[in-house]
């Protein structure tokens, strides 16, 4: 199954208006993580309790027709306990392996930050190769694959926060934020009306969509002169002197994956500076180690992005030969954010 970059517009949008009706008054940041979806990465939901980072991670894997696969994450949890194991089957005599939740189109994580670092290495090859070894063999993940982790970035005893290596497998990072006043009260009128707290959305799309999608994104233009707008930021942040440690290659790579959804978000075959740093702080902040007496002082790797966005130049790209008709004026309307926890 193939997808123009139109019909990947179209039901993107159909997408985002579906999830919205469940989680309101935030499409930034629901578009944020349908672009993690669509550029095959994985997503990593920082912030306090009950702000819905499952409801978003368990909706977006229901308008999607994708199977999804929880994960509680807790100290006892062991590595099989995610990837799976050899069972012996009495029946036939035989050791087969029985599948672990790993096995699911979305892997939902919760609390990640509260396993320990050898049941969290468990993730590290599924999230990179797409594949988990067991006992000497290896075992292919189904396609799409994509990890929505969650973790509360203001209660830490008894977790255990993630290695840098790890971070850096998450495509983006970004925070939900408090509801503003009105998007409040209308959480609760919809609750009252559905008189349920269950929720039920319908699909608008199967795998094979999904995978259509993806594959789409390859047909987005990147001009030279935004991929060395790209090189120029992540650069920046290994100069800074706030930092221990910048981004790597692989922040540039995550600049421009996350750029091309936002660019057919926009209603555009090509990618423009506008959109990288839309989506600079979300793809390179997780990825920064700040020196200790900046960490201290509570200074995050997205103030770090900001200063670098405000500090490189901002290059004029050619103009690209078509643009796609916007399917909805709302879809990526909102300023850029400069703090992923500007709310």
């Amino acid at each position: 199954m193939t997808m123009t970059l139109n019909e990947t517009a179209a039901t993107t949008a159909r997408i985002l208006d579906r999830l919205e009706t469940v989680v309101v008054g935030k499409r930034d940041r629901l578009s944020l993580v349908i672009s993690g979806l669509l550029a095959g990465g994985h997503v990593l939901l920082e912030d306090v309790p009950g702000l819905g980072k499952t409801l978003i991670a368990r909706s977006l894997a229901e308008v999607t027709g994708l199977n999804v696969g929880r994960v509680q994450f807790t100290p006892d949890l062991m590595p099989a306990d995610v990837t799976g194991s050899m069972i012996f089957n009495q029946a036939n005599h035989e050791f087969e392996f029985r599948p672990g939740p790993i096995f699911n189109n979305i892997v939902l994580g919760d609390e990640i930050n509260r396993a320990p670092p050898k049941t969290q290495a468990a993730l590290l090859e599924a999230m990179q190769e797409r594949q988990v070894t067991v006992d000497g063999s290896s075992h292919g993940l189904p396609d799409p694959f994509m990890v929505v982790a969650t973790q509360n970035p203001v209660e830490f005893e008894g977790t255990y926060p993630l290695p840098e290596a790890q971070l850096d497998r998450f495509l983006l990072q970004i925070s939900i934020g408090y509801p503003n006043v009105a998007d409040e009260g209308e959480i609760i009128r919809r609750r009252l009306q559905r008189g349920t707290d269950d929720v039920t959305l319908e699909p608008v799309a199967d795998r094979s969509t999904v995978a259509a999608m993806q594959q789409s994104m390859e047909d987005v233009e990147v001009h030279d002169s935004v991929v060395d707008y790209c090189v120029a930021l992540v650069r920046a942040t290994r100069e800074s002197p706030k930092v221990q440690a910048g981004a790597s290659p692989r922040g540039v790579e995550a600049l421009v994956k996350l750029a091309r959804p936002t660019a057919v978000l926009a209603g555009r075959v090509f990618v423009t500076p506008d959109d990288v740093k839309r989506v600079a702080v979300a793809a390179l902040a997780h990825r920064i180690a700040m020196r200790p007496e900046q960490w201290v002082r509570g200074v995050a790797g997205d103030s770090v992005v900001a200063d670098c966005l405000d500090s490189i130049s901002v290059p004029e790209t050619l103009p690209a030969p078509g643009t796609l008709p916007a399917p909805d004026a709302r879809a990526m309307t909102e300023s850029p954010p400069t703090s992923s926890k500007d709310e």
